[in-house]
């Protein structure tokens, strides 16, 4: 490996070694070739086109869709001591003319750019009177049409290559299936570029799911792993973000809400608290995530399904970028499925687009409904074959118990077909039951051979059969929102007999809490070392390390993680470095800040006991 290159990240950046394919890309990009790079999100992407903008003669020019992550990069980089900076609406006319003298007169290592920003005649121009060292793409996924965050500018970025030819190119995503990935390719046409596809696994989090009963006891629950910890709670709902802040906050949690609803202030002042302090729980709809940068996002949490894979991917991937542990837990019902279909349903889109979309719903419930281990289901979605089983999901750690459900499957798919494949599972479950209501009895579905037959299961059993032979593929949501149920080519072979049927066992909800519905989340009780595994002995030494990484990220204008990631912070607490030499050696620790930091963090971990 070129040695500058070595040096530039041990000395800028504090990380002893290269990971994965990073040294491969970076040698690519800095040789002046094209690249198409998928790395997971936390597998340090950014370093691929970072120390080749460093190497390279001029300025890495990065396209970046959001200001928040190009604010955030920045701050890193700076902080680092290397030229950055940034170009968006957030700047006043004066700093925005500033960045431009400092990009014409080739100080700048790094510019930030929004992908609108970058198409303007104006900074094509100025671009031309530049000496460009690279330009990269970041978060490349945004061009793609069938996408969870399509960007139609994104879609005209191939200008970059019939204006400068001879600039390498890097496009870089963390969320990309095989069709997204041919799309990239040609919509920024980059068909010479060379692919590094990096494994999509995520080894540090553990994938939980489970059937929702009672969302506000199993979230407080859940979260009671989680106390102190930053995280993410996503919701379907405007209001029930609202509602689950306002209930988080009662008891005790620091939690924000985050939705397009609100107005932008709040919007913004919530975004930068919970970048800048510790300890905050967002609660938000998919509005709030893609570009947030923060790495020790210790839990990300779904109280309703997520549109797709995709999109569960990449908001469960928030979490735990530093690599420490981290949970991505959800709950679901099958009022998802519905409301999720009907939304399909009831947008503009055009009906290939709602046509993709339904299959990428129905393969998010085959995952959440799977028996078989997550990390294969979820990886295998992305075109990865992962040998498996992880043992580090719900399904590895406690596989549930499956049934022959042959005959629940034949009765409730002959039920769905004799009342004329026009009502949703409420309706078709009280005809199984044979409950005689205003509706079944003024349809006459009592006369019904199929009225009664279900008796023997209560209404929850159903539900969940319902469920599960959605995500099977045997049963549809109609295609017009209305929640009905339809049988697929499938249904066949298991209404004549030909196939059988095995469904999960779904458990009971748990009887009682661990603690009372009403019990406070406070700070009494928080513990800040959570699930990184800290012990008792030394948590006054990593509150002491965190409460002065939050003081100097105040002197500094940054967030804490700015200063040191969670990461560092930990090995600090692990190898207790007595001076300045052994501080050097921690990952994370460049030469600045050594030179900024170092002093402050030594005095606290050789303070007297």
């Amino acid at each position: 490996m070129n040695a500058s290159a070595l040096d530039l990240l041990q000395s800028v950046f504090g990380y002893p070694s290269f990971r994965g394919q990073q040294q491969a890309v970076v040698e690519h990009l800095s040789a002046g070739g094209d690249a198409l790079v998928l790395m997971p999100t936390g597998g340090g992407k950014s370093l691929c086109y970072q120390i080749p903008a460093l190497l390279r003669q001029g300025t890495g020019i990065v396209v970046s869709p959001l200001i928040a992550l190009m604010q955030d990069q920045v701050d890193a980089l700076r902080e680092a001591g290397v030229a950055a900076a940034y170009l968006n609406s957030s700047l006043g006319a004066e700093e925005q003319r500033e960045v431009e003298r400092q990009l014409l007169a080739g100080e700048l290592n790094l510019l930030y750019v929004a992908p609108e920003r970058l198409l303007t005649g104006r900074f094509l121009s100025q671009l031309e009177r530049t000496e460009v060292a690279l330009f990269a793409i970041d978060e490349a996924h945004c061009v793609s049409q069938w996408g969870h965050d399509f960007r139609p500018e994104y879609r005209e970025l191939a200008i970059l290559h019939q204006r400068f030819p001879q600039v390498p190119r890097i496009a870089l995503t963390a969320t990309a299936d095989p069709r997204t990935r041919d799309e990239i390719v040609e919509r920024l046409s980059l068909q010479d570029a060379r692919r590094f596809v990096a494994s999509f696994d995520r080894p540090n989090i553990g994938y939980r799911v489970g059937l929702r009963h009672n969302a506000k006891r199993q979230l407080t629950e859940f979260l009671q792993g989680h106390q102190g910890e930053s995280g993410i709670v996503y919701c379907l709902s405007r209001r029930k973000v609202d509602d689950t802040a306002e209930w988080l906050a009662e008891l005790g949690v620091e939690a924000l809400p985050y939705h397009a609803g609100l107005d932008a202030p709040t919007r913004a002042k919530n975004q930068k608290r919970f970048l800048r302090e510790d300890g905050v729980v967002m609660v938000a709809t998919v509005a709030f995530g893609m570009g947030i940068d923060k790495p020790d996002v210790r839990f990300v949490a779904h109280l309703d399904l997520p549109r797709s894979i995709e999109g569960y991917y990449q908001e469960t991937g928030r979490a735990g970028r530093d690599g420490l542990p981290a949970e991505a837990w959800m709950i679901y019902g099958l009022s998802d499925v519905v409301t999720m279909s009907q939304m399909i349903a009831q947008s503009e889109s055009a009906d290939e687009r709602k046509r993709v979309e339904r299959q990428k719903l129905e393969s998010l419930l085959a995952y959440a409904e799977a028996t078989d281990c997550r990390r294969q289901l979820l990886l295998g979605a992305f075109g990865e074959n992962y040998p498996g089983p992880c043992g580090h999901c719900d399904n590895c750690i406690a596989p549930p118990k499956t049934w022959d459900a042959t005959v629940p499957a034949q009765k409730a798919l002959s039920a769905v077909y004799r009342t004329g494949q026009r009502f949703g599972s409420g309706h078709v479950i009280d005809v199984l039951r044979g409950e005689e209501t205003e509706r079944v009895l003024s349809l006459q579905h009592h006369q019904l051979s199929t009225f009664g037959i279900g008796a023997e299961m209560d209404e929850k059993q159903w539900r969940s059969v319902f469920r599960q032979l959605l995500a099977a593929g045997l049963l549809e949501a109609d295609a017009e929102g209305y929640g009905t149920l339809r049988l697929t080519a499938a249904s066949r072979a298991v209404l004549s007999g030909n196939k059988s049927v095995k469904l999960r066992e779904d458990a009971r909800p748990e009887r009682g809490s661990r603690r009372r519905r009403d019990s406070k989340m406070g700070a009494s009780d928080k513990s800040s070392g959570g699930s990184l595994g800290i012990e008792a002995y030394e948590q006054s030494m990593w509150d002491d390390l965190r409460a002065l990484r939050t003081q100097l990220a105040k002197q500094q204008g940054v967030p804490p993680y700015v200063v040191f990631h969670d990461a560092t912070l930990l090995a600090m607490l692990r190898a207790l470095p007595a001076n300045e030499d052994e501080l050097a050696t921690i990952s994370g620790v460049g030469e600045a800040k050594l030179k900024r930091y170092g002093r402050d963090f030594l005095a606290v971990i050789n303070a007297p006991a």
